[in-house]
């Protein structure tokens, strides 16, 4: 039974189904998301534009195609690794917000944590139990989450125009254009339903699908007819410099993020106990597959050398093999950012929802719109972050602090996992993974923040250092101390009556 499998998930007995039951009217998210759905939003979100357009990162770092399919594989194991350690986490403590969660469960003991169903912000804690997860969603929030939205988008809007301009780079203000209202037609839909936000997750994830397939049969094909030639080089020209194929493994482990988005929406996940597990196990492994096939089909057709100087590996397979169909493929293209767009924004809008809950942000993001139980201020709050970060147009600095302060909040939320096997053996655990496996995570995690510093030592890093330390001043007087500014209530006030909200439980 679920329910009672869900009572036994932590002394506090934590439990959104338990409010319901208490109160069946009460505004608060509900449990629409299945199992298809959940393995939807993780590869949705994981197979975004870079498998279709730029997949030479990988091949420029390791110099031959057997490394380049070696370095895939490995990337999907340890991603694999990092979602089973999420995994126990998240059964455990079946909270939204993913590492918000998990780190407030761990080193913040004195949380009443069926008061946050109530709307409660814990102001003035005089402590600084909550640091780790007030740090997380500082830098998730401001950087890491609009960042990757902004990404996705901006790939969207080059992709969608580009057919436009067939001789030349589009101009950046229609890119921009196209982006910004590809955000905001997400962004609605995220707003107006869950159900209609995870049909399109499951529509644009079985389309992107289909695309890996297209490609990976029609290699498939062309291995059979004799086209070998290049498959068979084998491991000649492996790159012997090991900071190459560390940049290489970096590129590698971009396409997979996005492997922990289902974790930011346990609360909407049925049966969360069975489905999360069992999402990431089949939504990761089946990722890595579909890259892996997709990469021998490019190598099929396409010499390595062909693959590195292409700007859209997929359309130029396309144009070789789909003959006047090769419209195809741009058209995917599309659709595969639209729906990893989609899903980012998805589950970006839980952790703006679970920060404003806690009382980490303003408590408004963490209310609902009350005829339609979506988290609407957490949605337009990553909206409007991501916007601004758009106007620029170059991201590069933000996706090296992306990646550097992503694995750094990854390896924190692991050993987490490793603190509560110590602090708290005894508690029940719907999945445990192998002890093993966490360690080596934490050891990646440790690496992947370390080797990139002393690789390539750049300002980006000492940016990432004080933008953090800069949450730690924020976190002083406001959660520390609980200095509330009153006009805050009358915001709160006005954005209840604009958008229709109120506090969850209400």
């Amino acid at each position: 039974n679920p329910d009672e499998a869900l009572e036994k998930l932590s002394p506090q007995k934590l439990d959104k189904t338990s409010l319901e039951e208490d109160n069946p009217g009460a505004v608060g998210l509900k449990r629409d998301v299945g199992l298809f759905s959940g393995i939807a939003l993780i590869i949705g979100t994981m197979i975004g534009s870079g498998i279709f357009i730029s997949p030479k990162g990988m091949i420029e770092g390791c110099g031959s195609v057997g490394l380049t399919l070696i370095l895939w594989c490995l990337c999907g194991l340890l991603t694999t690794m990092g979602a089973l350690v999420y995994a126990e986490l998240g059964t455990m403590v079946p909270e939204s917000g993913g590492e918000h969660a998990y780190l407030m469960y761990t080193f913040n003991k004195n949380r009443d944590r069926r008061n946050i169903y109530k709307g409660s912000s814990c102001r003035g804690s005089r402590s600084f139990s909550r640091v780790p997860a007030f740090l997380y969603d500082w830098v998730a929030l401001f950087i890491i989450r609009p960042t990757m939205f902004a990404i996705m988008a901006m790939a969207l809007g080059t992709y969608a125009v580009k057919p436009f301009y067939p001789d030349c780079d589009p101009p950046a203000i229609v890119v921009k254009l196209v982006t910004a209202v590809a955000m905001c037609i997400i962004a609605f839909i995220n707003s107006y339903s869950v159900k209609a936000a995870t049909m399109v997750q499951n529509v644009t994830t079985f389309t992107k699908l289909i695309a890996l397939a297209i490609i990976s049969i029609g290699g498939i094909v062309m291995l059979f007819k004799g086209n070998t030639e290049h498959v068979s080089e084998g491991f000649q020209d492996t790159n012997n410099d090991p900071q190459k194929v560390a940049i290489a493994f970096y590129n590698g482990l971009w396409a997979f993020d996005g492997w922990n988005s289902l974790n930011f929406i346990t609360e909407e996940l049925k049966n969360p106990t069975q489905n999360l597990p069992r999402a990431i196990m089949i939504g990761i492994p089946l990722t890595t597959v579909c890259y892996v096939l997709a990469n021998i089909g490019y190598l099929a057709v396409m010499s390595k050398e062909e693959i590195m100087i292409s700007h859209a590996v997929a359309v130029t397979w396309g144009d070789r093999m789909l003959g006047v169909m090769s419209w195809l493929i741009p058209c995917f293209v599309v659709a595969s950012t639209f729906g990893s767009s989609n899903g980012c924004l998805f589950s970006s809008g839980r952790l703006s929802f679970s920060a404003g809950r806690d009382g980490h942000f303003p408590k408004f993001l963490s209310f609902l719109q009350i005829d339609r139980n979506t988290p609407m201020p957490a949605v337009l709050f990553t909206l409007s972050l991501s916007l601004c970060l758009i106007i620029p147009g170059d991201l590069s600095t933000l996706i090296d602090f992306f990646s550097f302060a992503s694995w750094l909040f990854y390896g924190i939320t692991t050993a987490a996992l490793l603190v509560l096997r110590v602090t708290e053996p005894n508690t029940h655990r719907p999945y445990k993974v192998p002890l093993f496996i966490p360690i080596v995570v934490l050891l990646a995690s440790i690496y992947l923040v370390i080797a990139p510093i002393l690789q390539n030592p750049g300002v980006q890093f000492v940016y990432a250092v004080i933008f953090i330390s800069c949450g730690f001043v924020v976190y002083v007087p406001f959660i520390y101390m609980g200095i509330h500014f009153k006009f805050m209530d009358t915001v709160t006030i006005i954005i209840q009556k604009l958008l229709r909200v109120a506090p969850t439980g209400s």
